[in-house]
């Protein structure tokens, strides 16, 4: 089959479905609807491979680290992975895997009811259709080149949205809160959109047909009450929690590799397959202290002394770095202790802490800061 039927399921069974057919190339070549009943006279009666895409708010998309295995292996590793996000028992449920993902990266799983896919069957089926690929609408929009930014595209009633391993669908007043203040870069033109949907006809980021199993009987009558159980289904409780998980998540790898960046400046000579951070951190806590042992001594002192209580039992300096042991009353004292060696530029870390007849004794190592 040279040509491309791609259908956009609307939110309601009762809407008209708008309907690109596409070349070998993706290039449009005719633009309608399909009404009720069958396919309206403008679209080719030949077979053609028929793409649907689907409303995003109704599918869980995720980035998983996930075993290798056979398709349903990995399948059902990705659905124990989520279990605690999902409020229906996998076999209500459907996991449709994105391509196998290079070394070191995670893999595209996206989460839909059985149900729901067979209630969209349904709806194509009274077109006259049936679809050889299901894509949710929020994986149509291409991914951000700046880590601080989301695509964005209305498709009927939700905007969807796309980051680095980040795709949903919400209602539109709720963009701004998902965005958690990444800029959203909005696609608007319909040329640009068509575009965009002609590129995943042609090479479909994931079908959802793929993890369906047995068919599932459903509601055939419209699928809004259908859609909106599915998602209190799959996604629980809010779609909000869902939102700022992938907002905190894209914050803490942001704040990883600017980590690394520093750590590899700091110290070009670790290992490309190292953990820098952890790396840079113990040689850090481990490399002599700025002035040597005896400037090492006398800071000690000075932050003993500007702390009630403390004392400084023993001190000594060897091939290991300088270490001590500290007593002192109360377990946050140890905090004034570090903020005062960080004033002469000193790191103070703590190795061992024991309480000894109402006190509290730390070993600890002075090294750089």
């Amino acid at each position: 089959m040279s040509r491309i039927r791609l259908i956009l399921i609307p939110p309601s069974a009762a809407l008209p479905a708008s309907c690109l057919t596409l070349d070998a190339q993706g290039t449009v070549l005719t633009r309608g609807v399909v009404e009720l009943g069958g396919p309206e006279s403008g679209l080719a009666p030949e077979p053609m491979r028929t793409v649907a895409v689907v409303p995003g708010a109704d599918v869980l998309i995720r980035w998983l680290d996930l075993p290798s295995g056979s398709p349903a292996q990995v399948a059902a590793a990705a659905l124990h992975h989520l279990r605690d996000d999902l409020a229906a028992p996998a076999d209500r449920l459907s996991a449709a895997l994105g391509p196998v993902a290079a070394t070191g990266e995670r893999r595209l799983v996206a989460v839909v009811g059985r149900g729901l896919l067979q209630t969209w069957g349904d709806y194509l089926a009274s077109l006259g259709l049936k679809a050889d690929v299901m894509i949710p609408d929020s994986l149509i929009l291409p991914e951000p080149a700046e880590e601080g930014a989301l695509s964005a595209a209305v498709f009927g009633a939700d905007l969807a949205l796309r980051g680095r391993e980040l795709a949903l669908s919400v209602q539109p007043d709720l963009a701004e809160a998902v965005a958690g203040g990444r800029r959203l870069e909005r696609i608007g033109r319909a040329d640009e959109i068509e575009r965009l949907l002609a590129a995943a006809a042609l090479n479909p980021p994931i079908n959802l047909l793929a993890g369906a199993g047995r068919r599932v009987e459903a509601d055939r009558r419209g699928w809004k009450r259908a859609g909106a159980l599915a998602a209190a289904l799959i996604v629980s409780p809010l779609i909000l929690t869902l939102a700022a998980a992938g907002h905190d998540e894209w914050r803490a790898r942001d704040a990883a590799h600017r980590a690394e960046v520093v750590a590899r400046q700091a110290f070009p000579d670790i290992a490309p397959n190292a953990d820098a951070v952890a790396e840079a951190t113990r040689r850090l806590t481990t490399a002599p202290p700025p002035g040597g042992p005896t400037a090492a001594a006398a800071a000690l002192f000075a932050a003993v002394e500007s702390v009630e209580g403390a004392e400084l039992d023993s001190l000594t300096s060897d091939e290991n770095g300088v270490r001590a042991t500290v007593t002192y009353a109360a377990y946050q004292d140890l905090d004034a202790l570090q903020q005062a060696m960080a004033g002469h530029g000193m790191s103070l870390t703590d190795e061992s802490t024991v309480d000894d007849q109402g006190k509290v004794v730390s070993e600890v190592r002075v090294g750089g800061a």
